[in-house]
């Protein structure tokens, strides 16, 4: 009896050799959730210039982030004399770390909006709210505005449509438009909405100002992938998966090479 061995050949990696390779690559990759948005919201902010008076700043009040926190947030009230108070401001933001999506909402109760008395009356709502949300379907957002008032302004639906816009004129002049259920689409891809913004505008004859007012804000970004690629059990989803390819084609490599009985 003689054994005949095969003709040398180049060492080939053993299929083990390359799940081992991939495996390790995996292991190195940048998570998937680094390519995520985030989610964040805020209550109330305020950034105004009126003629003959002090530009006013003040805001975001009870902000919320998904990425870095608080979660959630709370404040107490808002009290800019002449132009808004509030009573309890809301928020919160989350990820769903088992599908990637996103949700943020804001809610404002007890709201009366002075800044345009003056032309309009005082405006009221008993609860000004905003939220969104992003999954692998994409991005929505919504807007409800409780028991509005806007004084001689034509009042609005509860649950407005998309980007409702109000003209405040006078004298037949625009000089600052009401926008409820603002939606933005950001150029990062996120979506903001804005369940009440009161934008003066500036450059026109009777201008009142510039600026604007933002009541209850969402910004919710793109969702992540449902599982992260290289963590947790991305990872092993993802060796268990090469592994079904890999070690059946190594096992027949092994017999290929196995020395022949004569």
């Amino acid at each position: 009896m003689r054994v005949r061995t095969p003709h040398r050949r180049v060492p080939r990696p053993s299929g083990f050799a390359g799940l081992v390779a991939v495996a390790a690559l995996l292991i190195s990759a940048t998570p998937a959730w680094a390519a995520a948005g985030d989610a964040s919201a805020f209550g109330v902010k305020l950034d105004l210039s009126l003629l003959g008076s002090r530009a006013t700043s003040v805001g975001p009040f009870a902000a919320a982030h998904s990425e870095d926190g608080p979660f959630t947030s709370t404040f107490k009230t808002v009290d800019v004399p002449g132009a808004l108070s509030t009573g309890v401001l809301t928020t919160d933001s989350a990820r769903d770390e088992r599908s990637g999506g996103l949700a943020a909402r804001a809610s404002v109760v007890d709201v009366r909006v002075d800044l345009l008395a003056a032309l309009t009356g005082s405006w009221s709502a008993e609860a000004v709210e905003a939220e969104c949300s992003s999954t692998q379907d994409g991005l929505t957002g919504s807007a409800r505005l409780v028991g509005l008032d806007a004084g001689t302004l034509r009042t609005p639906a509860t649950e407005p449509a998309a980007n409702t816009t109000v003209d405040v004129g006078a004298l037949g002049v625009t000089v600052a438009e009401l926008v409820l259920n603002e939606q933005v689409r950001n150029a990062d891809g996120s979506l903001t909405v804005n369940a009440l913004r009161l934008r003066l505008l500036d450059g026109v004859v009777g201008s009142l100002g510039s600026g604007d007012l933002v009541i209850s804000s969402t910004t919710c970004g793109a969702a992540a992938l449902p599982v992260p690629l290289a963590s947790g059990a991305g990872l092993w989803i993802g060796v268990g998966a090469l592994a079904l390819v890999v070690l059946p084609v190594s096992y027949a490599a092994t017999r290929r090479r196995a020395p022949e009985v004569v």
